[in-house]
């Protein structure tokens, strides 16, 4: 750290398996390494927070049940829960992961108190903006709690574009372009020195075979059916099987597509898991045809355990997975195309290692995790010693 003052930190996320989570969960770890005093406020535990670190501390937003109410109103009780952690910890600033409903209730926050009001950074994510694609009733509480934020960080130049298109935020709005990253002394390629014991229901499903892996929240906008349609044109050149890793809607559905091909002794669903490392290192190719993604972060924990990815040519994948270079693009429904190019990475041993090799050197090089939290950190502090709003 700097020989500047430790700052007092508050994040807001949603504390499930999605990548904004996990991005928050670990940039906040980061700045606790560094001695700062990082302040979770969530209506959960974030699934990867190491809560026995120094310097983090967990405020759970209560939501109680109130006859006035259709539903307890997490945007108030959010607020309020800022409010209280910013008083009596002397936050130094709110860094917020959504713009509805966080940097929403972090503005009211800040108008409750005053001169006392912490700075607002906030982080946007993707669905802020195809929220509001759908749903244009969200359209002026989203934009105006974007241009009220002190600052405002997005992961791709495609999302930072798409808000201002999309949204009609003020061309005046600062919009800083912060990629998210990855740590890649965990994620990393398996060799033979590295500390690694075998998972029993990993080894029984890939056994001596190539294995394809996808990892998601199976919302239809992933396309998980996509995946599994692509693997069966692959498994029947070259024996391999699946891994699929999450939960959510479209599972049942999966499932039921797998025993339909007939595909049930060659497809492992390993459900929700907190640490996937061990499994990305034992994979060969990842596999992700989503329809709408402003960033890919399960490609890029892929890229850096050296797995090649094969993905849709879509939004934000493009900047994170270079094509013919440390995978392949196609349109997000040539499932055709797709298998052809996994095809051609598991049967050609030169292509696959030099691929592999410059994922991992790509990730290293560009979206390291103490490299992005030092931009970060500087933001911080920029925004902090400036008068600013």
């Amino acid at each position: 750290m700097s020989n500047r003052r430790p700052l007092n930190i508050g994040i807001t996320c949603y504390p499930t398996y999605g990548g904004s989570g996990v991005i928050a969960t670990e940039l906040g770890m980061a700045m606790a390494a560094r001695g700062h005093r990082v302040h979770f406020i969530a209506y959960d535990i974030p699934r990867r927070l190491n809560r026995f670190l120094d310097n983090v501390f967990f405020h759970e937003v209560e939501l109680r049940e109130n006859p006035v109410f259709l539903n307890p109103p997490y945007t108030l009780a959010l607020c309020s829960k800022m409010v209280d952690v910013a008083m009596n910890e002397k936050i130094d600033l709110f860094h917020v992961h959504y713009a509805v409903p966080h940097a929403t209730s972090a503005y009211l926050a800040k108008q409750i108190l005053g001169e006392r009001a912490p700075k607002i950074l906030t982080t946007l994510h993707g669905t802020d903006i195809t929220l509001v694609g759908h749903d244009r009733s969200y359209l002026p509480i989203t934009r105006f709690s974007i241009e009220q934020s002190d600052e405002v960080t997005a992961p791709s130049q495609y999302l930072k574009d798409a808000t201002f298109e999309k949204l009609g935020v003020s061309p005046d709005r600062s919009l800083l372009v912060i990629p998210n990253f990855v740590d890649i002394d965990e994620f990393k390629p398996l060799t033979g020195d590295t500390p690694c014991a075998p998972r029993p229901r990993l080894s029984e499903c890939s056994t001596n075979e190539k294995v394809l892996i996808h990892v998601s929240n199976f919302r239809p906008v992933k396309q998980v059916d996509q995946v599994v349609k692509v693997f069966d044109l692959v498994q029947k050149q070259i024996p391999c099987h699946l891994i699929l890793v999450g939960d959510g809607p479209e599972r049942s559905s999966i499932e039921q597509l797998v025993k339909e091909l007939g595909l049930r002794k060659k497809v492992c669903f390993f459900g929700k898991q907190d640490s996937i490392a061990e499994i990305l290192q034992r994979s060969h190719v990842f596999l992700l045809p989503s329809k709408n993604e402003s960033f890919g972060l399960a490609a890029l924990e892929a890229m850096s355990c050296g797995i090649p990815v094969v993905a849709s040519r879509v939004e934000g994948i493009p900047e994170v997975v270079i094509d013919g270079e440390v995978g392949f693009l196609s349109a997000p429904d040539d499932v055709d195309g797709m298998a052809k190019h996994t095809l051609t990475l598991l049967k050609d041993d030169a292509l696959y290692s030099r691929m592999s090799k410059q994922a991992r050197t790509l990730v290293v090089e560009k979206y390291s995790r103490e490299s992005l939290a030092t931009q970060f950190e500087n933001l911080y502090y920029s925004m902090t010693e400036s008068g600013g709003k």
